[in-house]
């Protein structure tokens, strides 16, 4: 019975910890910039999710009678190009919508990817100390290349497509989540629900999973938030270089890097996708910095 008692309390203080992260959206909606940021993220990742549903054409059919129109364009069978067309020919606004879907999809599985295998050695370097120097050395090595060397080396390996982008930007994103992870552990590694599971005999895995990685969520959580814009961002200069997804493919920094040599007459076929590429890591930066606000004691006070 005392054993019982003591692994409920164990839980508890676990639990209560992880309870004093609750009513996040209420605190972000309270601050305008925050709820303004995530409003724009939730409305480009629907419009990302029913582009089939909701784009007026189709993303890849070209003609060029129709090329390099401005915005607001009707043309000769009373279509409308809201945003004007492409050097092909095709719908700003329907590659828009198209790019958004592979843009975030590129970034969002580097942070998914990436962010996993950070959050698992952050995790293990706190509690296992006799791998802290090796694994944070290994850090240390990745933290030493440049992202664009690792999009550059897969790029020559794999070829310039989805497959090496994703990799490349996962690779990048695993040193900086590894290091604010093993941060957040290790302070984790002082409570005392830690020692009380601990004491009770409790497995390895049972400690990191129910008690270490649980508590870690609040600050991680913030990190991926900005490190997703900071892949996005990463993701659009490699494909604007021609290291990651290839035409005719929809991609915001591809798109950016057709659009250049024409922005002198026609700069809405660069500036537009450049545009959404800022709104987005703007978006994901804001937000990130407000769910710090909301989850940091500290910073609330």
């Amino acid at each position: 019975m005392t054993d019982i008692t003591a692994i409920n309390e164990a839980d508890l203080r676990a639990l209560n910890a992880l309870r004093r992260k609750n009513s996040i959206i209420r605190r972000l909606l309270r601050d305008p910039a925050a709820a303004l940021a995530l409003l724009f993220i939730v409305l480009i990742v629907l419009g990302a999710l029913l582009a089939p549903l909701i784009a007026p054409f189709d993303p890849y059919a070209n003609n060029l009678r129709l090329r390099l129109k401005p915005p607001g364009f009707v043309g000769p069978d009373g279509s409308l190009y809201l945003l004007g067309t492409d050097a092909q020919g095709r719908d700003m606004l329907t590659r828009i919508l198209y790019g958004l879907r592979m843009t975030l999809m590129i970034g969002a599985l580097a942070v998914l990817a990436g962010g996993t295998i950070g959050v698992l050695i952050g995790a293990l370097s706190a509690y296992y100390k006799r791998l802290d120097a090796v694994l944070m050395r290994l850090i240390d090595v990745l933290l030493s290349f440049p992202s664009i060397l690792f999009g550059l080396a897969l790029a020559a390996v794999l070829g310039p497509n989805f497959v090496s982008l994703v990799v490349a930007l996962s690779i990048a994103a695993i040193p900086a989540i590894a290091r604010v992870s093993r941060g957040a552990a290790t302070v984790v590694m002082q409570q005392e629900y830690m020692e009380a599971g601990r004491a009770l005999g409790l497995g390895d895995g049972a400690l990191i999973w129910r008690y270490l990685l649980l508590n870690c969520g609040s600050t991680v959580l913030i990190y991926a938030t900005l490190q997703l814009g900071q892949s996005i961002l990463l993701g659009s200069v490699l494909s604007f270089l021609g290291l990651g997804v290839q035409a005719p493919i929809a991609e915001l920094g591809s798109m950016t890097a057709d659009g250049r040599k024409f922005l002198t007459n026609f700069p809405h076929v660069a500036t537009i996708p450049a545009a959404a590429i800022f709104l987005i890591v703007l978006a994901f930066n804001v937000l990130g910095d407000a769910l710090r606000d909301a989850l940091d004691p500290k910073l609330r006070q």
